[in-house]
C-alpha cells in the first residue's frame, strides 16, 4: 500500500483545540517573557545606578513603538501569569475540575488579563 492511499487518522478532522491547552501553552510563554522582562529590568536598574548615557538610551528605547509594545507584552504577561496562577491555586484546593468549569475559568483568566492590562496601561 502506497503512502498516498493510506487514510488520515480521523482525529485530524474532528479534533478541536481546547482552551485549557491554549492557556497551558500561553502560561509557559508568558513565564519566559517575564524572565526576559526581568533581565531587561535589571539592565535598566544598572543604567540608573551607574551611567546616565545608558539610562538615556534605555529610556529612548522604551519610549519607541517597539519598546512600548514590549512593555505592553510584559504587562500582559504579568497579569495573565498572575490570573492563571490564581486559577491554579484554586485547582490546588480541588475545585473547578469539571470540564465546563475549567473552560469557563480559562475564559475568565483571559478576560481578566486583558481587562487588568488595559486598565493599568490607561491609568499609568
Amino acid at each position: 500500500m502506497s503512502k498516498e492511499e493510506r487514510p488520515l487518522s480521523p482525529h485530524l478532522t474532528i479534533y478541536r483545540w481546547p482552551i485549557t491547552m491554549t492557556l497551558s501553552i500561553l502560561h509557559r510563554i508568558t513565564g519566559v517573557a517575564l524572565a526576559v522582562g526581568l533581565i531587561a529590568f535589571v539592565f535598566w536598574l544598572e543604567a540608573i545606578a551607574y551611567e546616565a548615557v545608558s539610562y538615556d538610551l534605555i529610556s529612548e528605547t522604551m519610549r519607541s513603538v517597539i519598546g512600548q509594545f514590549a512593555l505592553l507584552g510584559w504587562l500582559f504577561s504579568f497579569f495573565f501569569h498572575l490570573s492563571n496562577g490564581i486559577r491554579h491555586l484554586i485547582w490546588d484546593t480541588g475545585h473547578l475540575f469539571e470540564k465546563r468549569q475549567a473552560d469557563l475559568s480559562a475564559w475568565l483568566v483571559l478576560v481578566a488579563a486583558v481587562v487588568l492590562t488595559t486598565c493599568y496601561w490607561i491609568i499609568v
